[in-house]
């Protein structure tokens, strides 16, 4: 794009970022073509980004409301955002295959992570994401799997609850599919079970 022609792109595999004693982690589908893959940070110079740290901001999981680059000064509170896949995928849509080939990355994240106590997905692929990482690391899963949907709700056997939303993109956004107080519902919910 025109307007990234002066950015020197990150172009790497892109980790999870925040703070490593949380309870709360966020987990989305892959780095945008020129927002994570570009900065280097997950949900960072993007619109789903916008959204996402806005709504953590607004729950008290962000120390602010954007995060335009990797050194803009944004911290999370309490909380980790990562993504299934790692590498910006063609057309915006991971394969099975690169799926399956990062869940390594998401399986020791979540190993780095023993405070764990809720999840939010973003989208069915990483809600489903999620719970193939919980069994690839051995966690016991219910039957039948739960269910995608926004708002779902599911206590996990490992103690887990895993919260569900709409992901916050352009196509969800533009066409009101997802709103902020949406968005903002689910991680208010997020926050009560951690204080439960």
């Amino acid at each position: 794009m025109a307007r990234f022609r002066e950015w020197r792109y990150w172009a790497r595999p892109v980790p999870g970022f925040g703070d490593p004693e949380a309870r709360l982690l966020v987990v989305g589908l892959a780095p945008a073509a020129h927002g994570g893959n570009r900065t280097g940070r997950i949900f960072t110079g993007d619109e789903s980004g916008n959204w996402l740290y806005a709504a953590l901001h607004r729950a008290g999981f962000a120390n602010q409301p954007l995060s335009r680059d990797r050194d803009d000064g944004l911290r999370l509170r309490d909380a980790f955002v990562t993504a299934v896949a790692r590498c910006a995928p063609p057309a915006n849509r991971p394969t099975v295959e690169e799926i399956a080939t990062c869940r390594r990355h998401l399986v020791a994240e979540l190993r780095l992570l023993p405070r764990l106590r809720a999840v939010v997905a973003l989208g069915k692929v990483a809600h489903d994401g999620f719970l193939a990482a919980e069994r690839a690391r051995g966690a016991a899963l219910p039957r039948p799997l739960p269910r995608f949907g926004h708002g779902a709700e599911h206590r996990l056997a490992s103690g887990v609850t895993l919260l569900s939303s709409y992901h916050p993109s352009q196509q969800n956004t533009f066409t009101g599919k997802l709103t902020r107080p949406m968005l903002d519902a689910v991680f208010a919910r997020a926050r009560a079970v951690l204080e439960s």
